[in-house]
């Protein structure tokens, strides 16, 4: 079965099939229990709301019976009127009790045929021997009754009790086997859904059986066989059988062991050249580590030897000029001016560059940062070009605590203040605002912005101006390396935030930049760490 059945049905397939088997099963249960109840249900309400109120009502019309012999009896003897009202009362009772008979056992003609000898015996009764009894007497006048008419009236009215037994056995007989059916109904309901249940137990236990043989068992060999592959076994070749989609799944996984195989085997050609390549990489890090250590102590020598002859330059010029004044012409002058602001240029320009190539690497410190001193700090080193320029600085009440260096944070502050100043527009007094945010793209990290009222940039150069030496104006224009943003960028991404212009802002020009807060921030520079000694 598992070879042709299981092979053209699915896992999927096999599923629906049990379903509908069970489903099937408990229709077929439904059905047969249901009608078992519904023949139940049957038998009881045929014998309590049929057979024993008809035996009731017949033992009511034996009793109106009674009252009529009773009443004719004593008119008889009394000649009183009275006597005849249990007769008349019996009459009628007589007549309702067979009516609700007849509507109780209609569909029993034997007990009807009971009840019609019992009424036809009671007619001959008032007809042959009562009424003509009552017709008789004489009101008032009291008589005795001959014994030759009473015996007639006794015999006849026998023949009635006689009936009236009969009928009672016809109506026990009849209780008794509504009874006798409804046991037997009950027996038959009870061992039907015994039966029903245990042919429930063993199908599903058949089902279970069947699914295990046809579904599971293969499941399991195709899941031990992909383990053993996983562990490490790859020449171990995956079979499947049952059905379909489970052969299909086992021969897609035995191509993709073939696949492993044949890439294990290129990979392990290539293991020792990659060995070799890790070795040699290892020692070129080893190598870089140590030539950054003397590239940076270089530079740091670099910086200060270069800056001694560029003094010695400036100072001999400037004395030159002053010792000579009278001897020189205009020109002269000049050109000691170029070589003086030269020199000072160059002064700057390294110490721009050396300290951009120190950022993270010297004097590197991660500290929790008070944001509000640092800013108080940028803005008294720019307190003297702010009151120069009638600057209006805004900033919030209060500015969030971070972990970084507060060396390069207060740099940070001052590079993009003190671009608002210096770029401010010429018919306008500049005014600067500084904001602060939670991040809403990045939870755990602040935004920050710097906004002024100055000349602005255009958005072509947006991403040009953080390029180290980048300038959109000349010299003479407006002063300065062109170092300025760029260190401002290397300052914010070593601190794990980012920092961009926001063009939406047209009046001028809006920096925004972000910087975690926290635990968020100590991580962020750790990696950074990591990743500058690499």
């Amino acid at each position: 079965m598992t070879g042709g059945t299981g092979r053209r049905l699915t896992v999927q397939g096999w599923i629906r099939a049990v379903l509908a088997l069970m489903a099937l099963l408990v229709v077929v249960g439904a059905v047969v229990g249901a009608a078992m109840l519904r023949q139940t249900a049957t038998v009881t309400d045929h014998l309590l709301t049929n057979v024993e109120p008809a035996q009731t009502e017949a033992y009511r019309m034996q009793a109106a019976l009674v009252n009529q012999e009773t009443g004719v009896r004593g008119y008889a003897i009394a000649a009183d009127r009275q006597f005849l009202d249990p007769y008349e009362q019996g009459k009628r009772d007589e007549a309702r009790a067979a009516a609700r008979m007849r509507d109780l056992i209609g569909d029993r003609p034997e007990l009807l045929d009971d009840l019609r000898t019992i009424e036809k015996r009671a007619a001959d009764w008032r007809r042959d021997y009562a009424e003509p009894l009552v017709d008789g007497v004489t009101p008032g006048e009291p008589r005795t009754i001959d014994r030759a008419n009473a015996e007639r009236g006794k015999n006849a009215f026998d023949l009635i009790r006689d009936a009236s037994d009969q009928q009672n056995d016809g109506l026990v007989a009849a209780v008794e086997e509504g009874r006798d059916q409804l046991d037997h109904s009950r027996a038959v309901r009870d061992a039907v859904l015994v039966g029903m249940v245990v042919v429930f137990l063993l199908a599903g236990l058949a089902l279970t059986v069947l699914v295990r043989l046809i579904v599971t068992r293969p499941l399991d060999e195709l899941r031990n066989a992909t383990r053993k592959v996983a562990r490490g076994d790859f020449e171990h070749v995956i079979t499947g059988r049952g059905p379909v989609d489970l052969i299909a799944v086992a021969d897609d996984v035995e191509d993709m062991r073939q696949q492993i195989v044949t890439a294990l085997a290129a990979s392990r050609e290539q293991q020792d050249v990659l060995a070799r390549q890790a070795a040699d990489l290892d020692a070129q890090a080893v190598e870089l580590r140590r030539s950054n250590a003397e590239l940076e102590q270089f530079a740091y020598v670099a910086s200060h030897d270069l800056q001694e002859p560029l003094r010695k330059v400036a100072s001999f010029c400037q004395l030159l000029e002053k010792r000579y004044s009278d001897q020189l012409d205009d020109r002269a002058r000049q050109y000691i001016d170029f070589a003086v602001d030269g020199a000072k240029r160059m002064q700057v320009l390294i110490n721009d560059l050396l300290t951009f190539s120190r950022v993270g690497r010297v004097n590197d410190a991660s500290l929790p940062v008070d944001l509000d001193r640092v800013l108080t700090k940028a803005l008294a080193n720019l307190d003297s070009a702010i009151t120069e320029s009638g600057a209006r600085v805004e900033r919030p009440d209060t500015l969030p605590g971070v972990v970084g260096d507060p060396t390069l944070l207060a740099m940070l502050w001052q590079n993009l203040v003190g671009n608002a100043v210096k770029f401010a527009h010429p018919d306008r007094t500049p005014h600067i605002r500084v904001t602060c945010e939670p991040d809403p793209d990045k939870p755990g990290t602040w935004r920050f912005s710097v906004s002024d009222n100055g000349i602005g940039i255009g958005a072509e150069f947006v991403d040009k101006v953080f390029v180290i030496f980048q300038r959109l104006h000349s010299r003479d224009a407006y002063g300065g390396t062109g170092i300025g943003l760029a260190l401002c960028k290397k300052i914010v991404e070593y601190h794990g935030g980012r920092i961009w212009i926001d063009t939406t802002h047209t009046d001028g020009t809006r920096f925004c930049f972000t910087l975690p807060s926290g635990d968020t921030a100590a991580a962020t520079h750790a990696e950074t760490e990591d990743k500058a000694l690499t």
